[in-house]
């Protein structure tokens, strides 16, 4: 079975990996193996990395300093699987309900239609699958159409084959990572004016980012996080995540931009390191 790949990855950039400090990393691995289906692509004595097709998504890894990060702390809001399809959602709906994983929420989202949870350290998951890209509706402005209704989970359990379920589907990706962080307009300074991320949506303390007319790559909220400061370097949570630039010319643009903004980054793992204001690491490559 071929996958087309997914349109949020076909995009100008796209969120390539995500890693995470937590506390116990078999109780919290084994929750991403199990309930979600990532599968271990590496181990090392401090983590390790899950991902999907030998494709790694998420690194694991803990510290024996490790603290668990305060829920109005900045870093993650969520971390956002994309499925291949809606038949894949249909069938990890299923796998979870059949291993009753608790479910924080759902809704259609209009461009998506998505499922919320969270891991056993309290990281935000959400599962998804986008609706045909052809179907989105923008606004003249450019902004895209997003509404948050309810998602009628029956029907989408009972539209999934009656099969076993081995793990995710080859193409399932990170389509979007949303983040808690401490100010809107910081925030959108940052992403949209340095990293040169196109604002395609706002909600009342949210930001909605990304390239190439996707609905969004990356989110930021204040929904718990208002003020926040930035992170401390032993804290739980998101440490750092990867932007893939399909095209390196956009790489090159947003690089130029860091350095004649005097924006502290550096040469790491093939790509460009550097913090957003709220010290949650980003890695940008092409």
């Amino acid at each position: 079975m071929t996958t087309e790949t997914s349109y949020a990855l076909t995009r100008p950039a796209y969120i390539d990996q995500s890693h995470l400090v937590v506390k116990d990393l078999g109780l919290v691995s084994g929750f991403y193996q199990s309930m979600l289906g990532l599968k271990v692509i590496e181990k090392s004595a401090s983590g390790e990395v899950l991902g999907v097709g030998g494709l790694p998504l998420l690194t694991l890894t803990t510290a024996g300093n490790a603290a668990i990060a305060p829920r109005n702390a900045a870093g993650l809001f969520h971390t956002a699987f994309l499925m291949p399809d809606r038949t894949e959602l249909a069938r990890w709906l299923r796998h979870a309900a059949h291993n009753n994983v608790v479910l924080d929420g759902a809704s259609d989202h209009l461009v998506s239609e998505a499922i919320y949870l969270s891991d056993p350290e309290g990281n935000g998951i959400e599962i998804y699958a986008d609706r045909p890209h052809q179907q989105w509706k923008f606004h003249q402005d450019g902004m895209i159409e997003m509404a948050t209704l309810r998602l009628d989970l029956q029907a989408l359990y009972d539209s999934a084959p009656d099969e076993r379920w081995d793990g995710m589907a080859a193409g399932t990706a990170i389509g979007h990572l949303h983040l808690q962080v401490g100010d809107i307009p910081q925030a959108d300074a940052f992403y949209r004016d340095v990293l040169g991320l196109t604002l395609m949506a706002r909600y009342p303390g949210a930001s909605f980012f990304a390239t190439g007319g996707y609905h969004h790559h990356l989110a930021a909220n204040i929904w718990n996080s208002r003020g926040a400061v930035a992170r401390a370097d032993n804290m739980t949570g998101l440490s750092d995540y990867k932007i893939r630039f399909n095209e390196k010319a956009t790489l090159d643009v947003a690089v130029s931009k860091l350095d004649a903004l005097e924006i502290n980054s550096e040469k790491r793992d093939g790509g460009v390191f550097l913090r957003d204001p709220w010290g949650i690491g980003l890695t940008l490559s092409a």
